[in-house]
C-alpha cells in the first residue's frame, strides 16, 4: 500500500481527492492504494458472482458491487473510508440517491474482505469498525491462511469466517473450512463450500 497524501483528510475530503483510477481507502487520514493479486481478485469476483446469482434467482432486494466506499470510525474516533472487496447493499438504500457517488454512511447488509498481507486490518480494525457501524454480516476470506494462529488454529488452514451481529451489537463468529458449506443468513440458499470460494 502506498500513501498518496500527507495531510489528514476527513471522509468528505477523501471523496473529493481520491484518484478515480485504482482502489483506495482512507486510513487514519491518509489515502492508501489497495493493491491486490490476481488470485485475491479471483476469490473476490467468484464470491461477488455467487451473491449476484442468488440476488437474481431469488429476486432479493440487494445490490452487489466492489466499488462502494463506506464511512466508518476507528476506535480513536478518526473517520475512515473502507472499500470492502465485496459489498451487499440494500437496493433501496443504494438507489435512494442514484446521482451520488458510491459512498455510504449507513451500514450495508454484508461486507467481504479477502485477506492479504495486511491481514490485521481485516481481523482487527475493520472487524471493529464494521461492528460499530452495524454491518449485519461480515466475511473474512483467508484463502492463504496468513492470519495468526489465534484465529486460524494450529496448523493454520485456509478459512472463511462469517461474523454476525447479535442482539447486543457484538459479532458472533463461525469458521468454515474445506468441504464445509458456508452458512449465510443474508443468502440462506447459498450452496458454497469454503474450498469452492477459496480455490477458484
Amino acid at each position: 500500500m502506498i500513501a498518496t497524501a500527507t495531510q489528514k483528510l476527513t471522509f468528505d475530503q477523501f471523496l473529493v481527492e481520491c484518484p478515480e483510477d485504482g482502489r483506495y481507502e482512507l486510513v487514519n487520514g491518509e489515502i492508501l492504494e489497495m493493491n491486490a493479486t490476481r488470485n485475491h481478485d479471483d476469490v473476490a469476483d467468484f464470491t461477488s458472482d455467487s451473491f449476484k446469482d442468488q440476488v437474481k434467482r431469488l429476486s432479493l432486494n440487494y445490490v452487489v458491487n466492489n466499488t462502494a466506499v463506506i464511512r466508518t470510525v476507528s476506535k480513536a474516533g478518526i473517520e475512515q473510508g473502507r472499500r470492502p472487496d465485496v459489498s451487499v447493499i440494500d437496493r433501496d438504500l443504494w438507489r435512494s440517491n442514484r446521482s451520488a457517488y458510491s459512498a455510504l454512511r449507513e451500514p450495508i447488509q454484508l461486507a467481504v474482505e479477502v485477506t492479504s498481507t495486511n491481514w490485521e486490518d481485516d481481523y482487527i480494525d475493520k472487524l471493529d469498525e464494521y461492528r460499530r457501524l452495524g454491518i449485519v454480516e461480515y466475511w473474512i476470506v483467508d484463502y492463504l491462511a496468513i492470519g495468526s494462529r489465534e484465529f486460524l488454529g494450529n496448523p493454520k488452514v485456509p478459512t472463511v469466517f462469517v461474523h454476525l451481529l447479535d442482539a447486543e451489537g457484538n459479532y458472533q463468529r463461525s469458521a468454515f473450512k474445506g468441504s464445509e458449506r458456508i452458512v449465510s443468513p443474508t443468502f440462506p440458499e447459498l450452496a458454497l463450500t469454503a474450498e469452492e470460494v477459496m480455490n477458484v
